[in-house]
């Protein structure tokens, strides 16, 4: 069965254009071209991936992701701007976001990067990390990746797709300095050209979920001008 794309934009050209492209790659293709509309079709009938442009008449795309992220924490969320903004990037990012793009840009660049993100969802329900079950127990955390869990003191966190993710890369890489660079690649499955920023602000979002203080964290430690390693807390 072919994966469903929402593809949510006003901008009639768009919509074709990447509907056009989507389906050619044997996507199963909905649209909206309002942010009402796609959480209705949401709601209804979730899509494996939707792409979601930031400009939206009635409600706005921060908004609409915002609204999915309360109901879904899994559906990954593609976001489009036709701004440069750092602010609306990050923004959209700490909202859920899981990955974004900038107006104009290749139909074949987005298929790929739609393409990379469901792979990656793919692989995460077949990737085994060291443990009982696929279960990883570091401290007061447990992260089972045949469930798509995972909880602290034995109470679910609610993780984004590309958090989960990032999670389990870490902490499958317990001890080891991973560069931003090697998080980008490995992550995101393709090169940003140094635009480090996306793996910054996904470790913040972790952070306030899996760490009891974000500002003074256990697990997710940085490596300052390298990039961040995975610990567990200390034994007493």
């Amino acid at each position: 069965m072919s994966k469903k794309v929402l593809v949510v934009d006003d901008e009639p050209s768009i919509v074709k254009l990447v509907q056009f492209n989507l389906e050619k790659e044997g996507f199963s293709v909905e649209v909206a071209s309002d942010g009402q509309t796609a959480l209705e079709k949401v709601n209804e009938h979730p899509p494996d991936l939707i792409v979601l442009d930031l400009m939206l008449p009635k409600m706005d795309g921060l908004e609409v992701c915002k609204q999915i992220r309360k109901e879904n924490s899994h559906l990954p969320i593609l976001m489009l701007t036709a701004k440069n903004e750092e602010f609306d990037k990050v923004l959209g990012l700490e909202l859920g976001a899981d990955d974004y793009m900038t107006k104009p840009f290749s139909p074949r660049e987005l298929v790929a990067r739609v393409k990379a993100i469901l792979r990656r969802m793919e692989a995460l329900r077949d990737q085994g990390i060291p443990g009982d079950r696929n279960c990883l127990r570091v401290g007061e955390l447990e992260i089972d990746t045949e469930g798509y869990e995972v909880r602290k003191k034995g109470d679910p966190v609610d993780l984004t797709p590309k958090e989960f993710e990032l999670l389990i890369h870490l902490a499958s890489h317990r001890g080891k300095v991973l560069s931003r660079d090697q998080l980008l690649n490995a992550v995101w499955d393709y090169d940003y050209i140094g635009d480090t920023r996306i793996v910054d602000v996904h470790v913040s979002h972790l952070r306030e979920k899996v760490e009891e203080d974000s500002r003074n964290p256990i697990y997710i430690k940085t490596v300052r001008g390298i990039g961040y390693k995975f610990e567990g807390p200390k034994e007493s």
